[in-house]
């Protein structure tokens, strides 16, 4: 498939999705948010991808959504087509694919970019970055995902303030608060993240998807009902080949060699 307003690639068994709309400073509009759940979908489907990248480039990651398309929208008009979730596949799409997704986020990731680099199962930030919610500003608020996984993820205080007053975060300060794993040099950006891919990717596949799994219900479940989840997905793999391979394995002392079954 060709993309207008995607870069689609694969390193090995990493899939790279770029968001490229630079005039546009990767403004989320239907079209591009169109191709990313196209791309997404397609990297989920195929047996020879592992991981997954969503980057902007070094320049900008999103700076969020496309304020034209919106401007004379009316209530009836979003609330029909249950913007921003209904009008395309992507966002709901990333909240059930099972392959991790790694945000490598340069630059501003505004509004809806930063909710799509939230919506991804972890951040890794430029020195360039920069995170913020400044939909207030226009007179409106968060409507994928802003005011809900932030203050998950930096606690109430921070998110409030930043949905209250559009104030931007930097790379330092989110990644002191938890909104990101780590921040590394611009330059390093994408070479760091396709790495981190690549050695997710190179791991059992089923033992992956029940580690996303499980990470992800500690947000959405009671922590009794989150351990017992845990401990049937610690209990499921025993059913693998992969865990197999890997004990075997380590008691050789080789490399294992994982097959995803």
């Amino acid at each position: 498939m060709s993309y207008d307003h995607l870069i689609v690639e694969t390193e090995g068994r990493v899939g790279i999705v770029t968001l490229h709309r630079p005039a546009a400073r990767n403004a989320l509009s239907t079209p591009l948010v169109n191709e990313l759940g196209a791309a997404l979908e397609a990297f989920e489907q195929d047996p020879a991808i592992g991981a997954i990248v969503l980057t902007g480039g070094d320049q900008v990651f999103a700076a969020g959504a496309d304020i034209k398309e919106l401007q004379e929208a009316g209530f009836v008009d979003i609330f029909l087509a249950d913007f921003p979730h209904g009008r395309a596949a992507a966002w709901k799409r990333m909240a059930t694919l099972r392959k991790p997704v790694i945000a490598a986020v340069a630059g501003f990731a505004l509004g809806g970019g930063c909710e799509l680099a939230m919506a991804c199962d972890f951040i890794l930030a430029a020195d360039t970055a920069v995170f913020g919610q400044p939909e207030v500003l226009l007179g409106t608020m968060p409507g994928a995902g802003g005011t809900q996984r932030l203050a998950r993820v930096v606690g109430k205080s921070k998110a409030m303030e930043m949905c209250l007053t559009g104030r931007r975060m930097d790379a330092q300060e989110a990644e002191r608060a938890g909104l990101v794993s780590r921040v590394v040099p611009v330059a390093e950006l994408r070479a760091e993240a396709v790495k981190a891919a690549a050695t997710i990717a190179a791991l059992s596949l089923p033992a992956v998807m029940m580690i996303k799994e499980s990470v992800n219900a500690a947000y959405e479940t009671p922590l009794a009902e989150g351990l017992r989840l845990e401990r049937r997905a610690f209990q499921s793999t025993f059913a693998t080949e992969d865990r197999r391979e890997g004990m075997a394995a380590f008691a050789a002392k080789r490399k294992p060699e994982f097959k995803g079954r």
